[in-house]
């Protein structure tokens, strides 16, 4: 049996007992500190601080995320997991728009009852899944923590971009996340619904994420999947993007859409027509607005500067229903 007092002169001891620096008050009166000591020794101006009911951190200054989520897990007891946007970047998604501090969401058996209190937010569910363990955190599966996040999320954006990033980085298919919105509470979920209904096409996913990025232009497109004509009458094409006023082309291209011989020489031949009746063409990969966003904004601020520079060429525009 550990004598009491020895603490004081031993804190090695308790954070070998802790875990990460947190440890529950439970825990500590089982060591036979007194609650006196605990209570004390948490008051402000004290060694350590309460940072939720039950859960103490042994020191003093603000926690880091880490320290957070620990305390998290223990006070939500066992099979508790973090979900929503904590557990969407501890598994490497990073969208800028997410909230910097939103706190931390955790989902727990439905037949304990935990409440919600300070940064933690607590979820009762049926639908428990089995955790995905990084670095010792058991965190939702991402497409659970994906669709948890953006029922939480008020921007629109902030839900789109997230989605993107799921799809993308993360790797999950628009099919999985519309599964699991649907097979959950419905509240907050009408535009994430029709997003990924539309994004079961991979090619919509690309051009939604290419619309999120055209917000970043001085001048973004006046017009989507509008069709070209020339003067003649002629179908030129119908580009992703289209600035009217200066003749401007944009088009989201790949490999990865053409599955057929043929499908490579339709977009040939489209662009052959566009040249032709002078217009200015960018055309950026998908994996362009991954992994360099900063540089398809370069690119077409640079091709829309050309554009302006020069004569309007002679097209005439039929947007599409």
């Amino acid at each position: 049996m550990v004598k009491r007092g020895r603490w004081a002169q031993h804190p090695e001891l308790l954070l070998a007992r802790s875990r990460n620096g947190v440890i529950r008050v439970a825990d500590l009166e089982s060591l036979e500190m007194p609650s006196k000591t605990i209570y004390q020794r948490c008051l402000p101006g004290g060694p350590w601080q309460r940072i939720l009911p039950g859960i103490v951190l042994l020191h003093d200054q603000k926690p880091t995320s880490s320290e957070s989520v620990t305390a998290a897990l223990l006070y939500a007891g066992a099979k508790a997991m973090i979900t929503g946007i904590e557990a969407c970047r501890l598994q490497g998604l990073r969208p800028a728009s997410l909230p910097a501090d939103p706190g931390l969401h955790l989902l727990i058996p439905h037949d304990r009852k935990i409440r919600s209190v300070g940064f933690v937010t607590t979820e009762r569910t049926v639908r428990l899944p089995a955790p995905a363990i990084r670095n010792d955190v058991p965190l939702a599966p991402l497409v659970r923590a994906t669709t948890d996040a953006v029922r939480q999320l008020a921007d629109p954006l902030a839900s789109e971009e997230l989605l993107i990033e799921a799809i993308q980085q993360g790797r999950c298919h628009p099919k999985a996340l519309l599964w699991e919105l649907n097979h959950g509470t419905q509240r907050g979920t009408a535009i994430p619904r029709r997003l990924l209904t539309d994004w079961v096409d991979i090619r919509s996913m690309a051009e939604s994420r290419a619309k999120v990025l055209s917000r970043r232009l001085t001048t973004p497109p006046s017009h989507w999947n509008a069709e070209l004509f020339d003067v003649s009458g002629k179908y030129l094409g119908r580009p992703d993007a289209w600035w009217d006023d200066v003749g401007l082309i944009w088009e989201i291209d790949s490999f990865d859409f053409h599955f057929h011989r043929a499908g490579y020489q339709r977009t040939v031949d489209r662009n052959t027509r566009y040249a032709t009746s002078g217009l200015i063409v960018v055309q950026t990969l998908p994996s362009q607005l991954l992994n360099d966003p900063a540089g398809v904004v370069a690119d077409l601020e640079a091709a829309w500067r050309i554009a302006a520079s020069r004569p309007r060429p002679q097209v005439r525009l039929a947007v599409a229903a």
